[in-house]
């Protein structure tokens, strides 16, 4: 009887899959990034997948459409899972279809792509350690630093790069049967618990599926997929915001309906994740110089520039702060000290979230959801990069680059020089649509191998390192350091913790 009832459940649940169709090959990019130690950094061979989402979804049998702009055809998927036995996802013509070009270390996204089929609008893509397998990185202890160019987008437009807790294989393990898997892209979750995802867990999202009244190519179903997110990256040309988002649990899980919360709900906080998070944007947090376009900012973004994040450990070996650093133009700069009354510092930690949270008067969805002890645990465990180019049709991007809520004038409320009119979908597609992004010179390693204190990305040993005292912002100390312990005047070399002193 056993016997039996498990092999029901195994074809039951190979029948619910998402299928596989072969009409266009799936040639994944070829993308290089390096793998640093003390000792300096490898190459490594990896390529990046577009999501899912993005993907022709047509019958199994023929070419026939299963979903069409922003509907799905509901003679064919009559169920959820219905829908997942009938239809498949195809492979990607990546720069005709989606306007995504590779050259050696970097990854170009395009806005809009006019196609021999259809007009594409924006992408999403993961990097990859093979054909079948996301690159999975765990980030506490360490530092993740890449070069962007961010000149040819500005308000309204979000040249995203984040991590996320995905299944490394897609889900494909996970929910058997499951065809497709990270070699399509499939799998995605963050801590909105979007609901605009076609497929999740296996099965389509057709049920309650309401299209987008203003996006011609989205819509809502009734589930949403949820997991931590840790954007590194959210910017455009005018403003900037690295973002911790902590959840209940540090898997992807699903969710029904409004329980989802996120932005694709009636109730934004009904989820188990934090859609808000503890955001660090130098403009909100009263620095208005410092990142721009021109000589006239900190950061130049009419200019490529290197970020360096690094996730340190207490001496508990906890999560204790998420220090941001730019290298531009051979210089190391620290990232902006918050000047509003009642924050302080220039990086995100668990008095900074508290404090942000109590001045700004934000909710406390960040802390209901495990705070900055609930993200550390999920950093503390493998996660997926994510690079991306996007616009907003909820709220245009004002909540990175302009006043939101529009008209407010308290504090918190003013994040970017944008018109609270900018941002409009449909502006943007018809302004701008050859506005591109491009992100280069991935490189993870622990905390200080993946650049140097004097402003080069492509860390050496020096011949005397004892000889030569460090810069500010340096690492001078730590059990597994061997170069020099001193510090430049005036600062003092200062730990973090055994493994890290940092001249401060």
């Amino acid at each position: 009887m056993y016997l039996t009832i498990a092999a029901l459940s195994a074809l039951i649940a190979a029948v619910k899959a998402q299928q596989v169709c072969t009409n266009t090959a799936e040639t994944h990019p070829k993308l290089t990034w390096s793998k640093c130690t003390t000792s300096g950094c490898t190459s490594v061979s990896g390529s990046v997948v577009v999501d899912a989402n993005w993907r022709w979804t047509h019958l199994t049998t023929s070419t026939t459409n299963c979903y069409t702009g922003n509907e799905w055809d509901e003679s064919i998927c009559t169920s959820n899972e219905v829908c997942a036995t009938k239809c498949c996802l195809d492979g990607a013509d990546y720069s005709g279809t989606y306007g995504v070009t590779t050259s050696g270390n970097q990854l170009n996204l395009k806005f809009v792509t006019v196609g021999p089929y259809s007009t594409n609008i924006g992408s999403r893509l993961y990097l990859l350690e093979d054909d079948n397998t996301y690159e999975m990185f765990t980030l506490l202890g360490n530092e993740f630093t890449f070069d962007v160019d961010v000149s040819d987008i500005s308000c309204g437009l979000n040249g995203a790069l984040y991590f996320v807790s995905m299944d490394e294989d897609g889900g494909k393990a996970k929910y058997t049967g499951n065809k497709a898997g990270a070699k399509y892209g499939t799998g995605y979750c963050d801590s909105q618990c979007p609901r605009d995802v076609k497929f999740i867990n296996g099965v389509a999202n057709v049920e309650g599926w309401v299209p987008s009244e203003d996006d011609i190519n989205a819509g809502i179903g009734g589930l949403g997929t949820c997991c931590p997110e840790m954007d590194i990256w959210e910017a455009n040309d005018i403003s900037t915001a690295y973002t911790p988002h902590p959840c209940d649990g540090l898997t992807q899980v699903s969710c029904n309906g409004d329980e989802c919360g996120g932005t694709y709900s009636a109730d934004r906080y009904a989820g188990t994740c934090d859609p808000d998070g503890c955001d660090f944007n130098p403009y909100r947090q009263g620095d208005k110089t410092f990142y721009g376009p021109g000589s006239g900012f900190d950061v130049d973004t009419t200019q490529k520039v290197t970020v360096v994040t690094q996730f340190i450990k207490g001496t508990d070996g906890k999560l204790s702060d998420i220090k941001r650093f730019y290298v531009q133009g051979g210089e190391v700069i620290a990232n902006s000290a918050s000047t509003i009354s009642g924050i302080s510092g220039n990086s995100v930690t668990a008095d900074y979230c508290a404090d942000q949270k109590q001045v700004f008067g934000d909710e406390g969805s960040f802390e209901d959801h495990g705070g900055f002890s609930g993200m550390g645990d999920a950093l503390a465990a493998p996660m997926v990069l994510v690079m991306s180019l996007w616009h907003d049709h909820y709220s245009h991007m004002l909540w990175l680059d302009s006043t939101y809520p529009v008209g407010s004038s308290a504090l918190g409320a003013a994040r970017g020089s944008c018109a609270t009119t900018s941002g409009v979908p449909s502006d943007l597609e018809k302004n701008v649509p050859n506005a591109s992004v491009s992100f280069s010179n991935i490189k993870f390693g622990p905390i200080g191998t993946t650049f140097n204190s004097d402003g080069s990305t492509d860390p050496t040993d020096p011949e005397d390192p004892e000889e030569d005292p460090v810069a500010h912002y340096g690492q001078c100390g730590g059990l597994t350091w061997t170069g020099s312990t001193t510090c430049v005047s005036p600062y003092t070399c200062t730990k973090l913790n055994d493994y890290y002193y940092q001249c401060l």
